[in-house]
């Protein structure tokens, strides 16, 4: 596994874009995270006295740090300010002056209250490209409740439809998908406002929230609900439109099949040595299917039954049938697609050494992104931050006198950007 570690000037399509990072817990995190890991030099500012909210979100712990936090905050620099105070204040501005992009998911009105709203530094700063994450957005009705994931979930419809059963209770999926989601809109539209302002020298406010990041996961849901009125139910791992499309236990594991088109599905009975059922008039074509899926599991079900997953996947593969082993998370971890493309991979913590993480998804041919440090420890990157910034040792000094910043222990390792 390659160890990613890189002290060098930063590179990638982002190189030279600076970012402040006021984002906490998932959706900020996730927006400002593909930034870094794309070049962007991402300046994460941690609140005093807890600083993140990850950081408390153990187990698991690497040594004495959350690994949660460890995962969404690589390839930052942290710095730790307060806030409500004046110091803390004018830090913020000075940084914010020299910046390309503002991101934050504070609470609806925390913003303006600190007096960094966007219409206040838009007057100052019209070529910042400023980003804010919330639960609802910053329009209609529910505009100043709180989000979180699973309310984003259960009010897009998602969790009404995730299930084994149509008359099952609602479940959630397991992934934060809102947040996960939501981050990567919100990274998408800052690139795009960025796209903007390198024709036009305008900076502007770019917005989105878990809720509308958890409907744009229900164009198929939405696309039977909008033009029949119907509204979707839980089908297990089923498709609500092709079928067979869906997981299948053999008779040590399972495994998911996308048989459903004409080729795939011919091919999926040739390879199952179940070729009678091309002429059963309950499965010729795609609709019959759907309309007999119940009756299309059973018999499907009672062959994938007889062998093991290993075999069934092998001689689907070699048909050229779309297949996969349902993995659990330590076996897609360690898959060789997985390392193959650089998934995993372990980054140098200035305090823990080796950490694995997660790697970057996005590949460029000419200007690669890449994992370089691991996350900060708290306050790690103050005093780097503030002498760059303009601010002398005496300076950096009354501000920690006032209790405006928070830094390291001097003799931590600080990193070069």
């Amino acid at each position: 596994m390659p160890l990613q570690n890189d002290t060098t000037p930063r590179s990638g399509p982002l190189a030279g874009l600076k970012v402040i990072d006021l984002t906490h817990v998932m959706a900020g995190p996730t927006c400002t995270l593909m930034l870094a890991d794309m070049g962007a030099d991402v300046i994460k500012i941690e609140k005093w006295p807890n600083g993140d909210d990850t950081r408390h979100s153990v187990p698991p712990k690497i040594g004495d740090e959350a690994a949660s936090f460890l995962m969404m905050n690589r390839n930052k620099r942290g710095i730790v300010l307060d806030l409500k105070t004046a110091g803390g204040k004018e830090v913020l501005r000075r940084l914010i002056s020299g910046a390309d992009v503002l991101v934050e998911n504070f609470a609806p009105g925390a913003m303006e209250r600190l007096g960094f709203g966007y219409e206040e530094l838009h007057r100052n700063f019209p070529a910042l490209i400023y980003c804010s994450l919330s639960g609802f957005g910053r329009t209609g009705p529910y505009r100043h409740r709180r989000g979180f994931d699973l309310v984003a979930q259960a009010m897009s419809g998602i969790m009404s439809f995730t299930g084994e059963r149509p008359d099952g209770p609602p479940v959630k999926c397991g992934p934060p998908l809102s947040d996960i989601t939501a981050g990567l809109l919100a990274s998408m539209g800052i690139l795009a406002a960025y796209s903007h302002r390198l024709k036009t020298g305008e900076g502007q406010w770019v917005e989105t929230s878990l809720y509308e990041a958890a409907l744009v996961q229900t164009y198929w849901q939405s696309t039977i609900a909008l033009a029949s009125n119907v509204a979707p139910r839980a089908m297990g791992s089923a498709h609500p439109l092709n079928a067979p499309y869906q997981a299948f236990e053999a008779s040590d594991g399972w495994l998911v099949v996308g048989g459903a088109n004409k080729k795939h599905w011919l091919l999926m009975l040739e390879a199952l040595g179940a070729l009678e059922l091309a002429s059963d008039p309950r499965f010729v074509n795609g609709s019959d299917r759907m309309a007999n899926l119940k009756e299309l599991e059973a018999e499907l079900s009672a062959r994938f039954r007889k062998q093991t997953r290993a075999h069934w996947l092998a001689a689907l593969d070699e048909k050229g049938v779309p297949c996969g082993p349902v993995h659990d998370m330590l076996e897609a971890l360690s898959d060789p697609q997985t390392l193959a493309r650089d998934m995993v991979v372990e980054v140098e913590h200035s305090t823990l050494g080796p950490v694995k993480t997660i790697g970057l998804p996005v590949k460029f041919s000419a200007t690669p992104g890449k994992v370089r440090s691991g996350a900060p420890v708290y306050g790690e990157h103050t005093r780097e931050v503030l002498r760059e910034h303009g601010f002398d040792q005496a300076q950096i000094d009354a501000f920690e006198r006032e209790g405006a910043i928070v830094a390291a222990s001097a003799g931590l390792k600080e990193h070069v950007a």
